[in-house]
């Protein structure tokens, strides 16, 4: 029986199907085969040898050491798109949250207790003080149009907003997903010069770090109202706070806050709101457990972060799963020691992902550990085992 641990609380939902297919999951196994987590930090966790697979209950992965992962032959998966409705509406409601001083307002209003039969006219008086712009006709940018980025800037269109949306990354699947009026930006400066909000929603990496940084925001319109949902990272701070002391920036909803963000004027910090919703967590719970069973039983792969995706029916009798380097005649070696021993390859599949690759091989004769150990010991395989 494969054993799953858990690092935090997951939906009972996704805990549920495990069970259903056999596997014990609990937050406190010893050498677990599978970890199902959320937000935990995991860069300083131990790694037992037994440990097969990662599966992240949400879309990023910065709380997880890809690299390390990767060279020990665990594999890493995540959701994409289960949160997408949730932070979906968050952006909403963020964008008239820039628009409308609703958080300011409300603030004020808070404060007039004590003043009874006052109040009524106290508002009436003073509600000018909260006014803001509305949101028809004016242009968005969205930059990063993949499963959030996507609905957002339709759910814009239908509110009356023109928008502009970029991603050089954009895939024919999701480019499909998009309504045909939203705008196709070349280059972040379209996006800069044109728009009036701007939302993000892009992985944190290397070359994402501090997007948003005084040449940026240079470029962008005075008043501009910035939406960053997506990672912290993304926002140079420093230039942030300069950006809306010069009046460039009018408003900054992020759901990201520090101990520099809190203290900012016209800053409206969350706390990481964008997929804290019931149903946001047991979906992001059920494909995270769905993805993780598929692996451990079938070595099927989807939604990894860090090895192809990779699915093969069953079609033999023994199924031999290896993770290894992408290099010329990797697999011409692995099928030279298959066939040592006699044994014919009914079906087999192997897909690379940059200097990584995966390979599965169905055969007709049962499979013993022996061969995943000397397979594993090949100075280019990560891990091989048999299913």
């Amino acid at each position: 029986m494969h054993k799953v641990k858990t690092l935090n609380k997951i939906a009972h939902v996704g805990i549920e199907y495990l069970e259903e297919q056999g596997l014990r999951v609990s937050d406190d196994v010893s050498a677990p085969d599978g970890i199902l987590v959320r937000s935990a930090d995991m860069h300083s966790y131990d790694f037992n040898p037994e440990l097969l697979a990662i599966a992240r209950a949400g879309a990023g992965t910065n709380n997880i050491p890809i690299d390390k992962c990767t060279e020990a032959g665990i594999v890493v998966f995540n959701t994409p798109g289960a949160n997408a409705e949730a932070v979906k509406e968050l952006a909403i409601c963020a964008i008239l949250m820039a628009s409308r001083d609703v958080v300011g307002g409300i603030e004020w209003t808070r404060g007039l207790a004590g003043n009874g039969g006052d109040i009524p006219k106290m508002v009436e008086k003073s509600k000018g003080g909260f006014t803001g712009p509305e949101i028809m006709g004016k242009t968005l940018g969205v930059v990063g149009l993949g499963a959030v980025g996507a609905k957002i800037a339709n759910a814009a269109l239908e509110l009356g907003m023109m928008v502009y949306g970029y991603d050089p990354y954009l895939s024919v699947d999701a480019a499909w997903k998009l309504s045909g009026s939203i705008k196709h930006a070349h280059d972040l400066e379209t996006i800069y010069r044109n728009c009036d909000y701007i939302t993000l929603h892009v992985p944190y990496l290397p070359d994402t770090h501090h997007m948003l940084n005084d040449e940026a925001f240079a470029q962008m319109r005075d008043g501009v109202r910035v939406i960053n949902l997506a990672r912290g990272e993304l926002v140079d701070d420093d230039a942030m706070l300069r950006a809306l002391d010069s009046g460039r920036v009018a408003k900054y909803v992020t759901d990201f806050p520090n101990a520099k963000t809190v203290t900012f004027p016209n800053t409206i910090p969350m706390p990481h709101l964008g997929a804290s919703t019931p149903e946001s967590e047991e979906k992001c719970a059920v494909m995270a457990a769905r993805e993780l069973a598929d692996y451990l039983a079938n070595g099927n792969i989807k939604n990894s972060v860090n090895l192809p995706k990779v699915k093969l029916d069953r079609m033999g009798v023994s199924r031999l799963c290896v993770i290894h380097r992408n290099i010329p005649r990797a697999i011409n070696k692995i099928l030279d020691l298959i066939g040592e021993r006699n044994i014919n390859v009914e079906h087999m599949i192997n897909k690379p992902r940059g200097e990584y690759a995966y390979t599965m091989i169905d055969t007709n004769t049962p499979l013993d550990e022996e061969i995943a150990e000397h397979i594993s010991a090949m100075d280019f395989v990560f891990r091989a085992r048999v299913l």
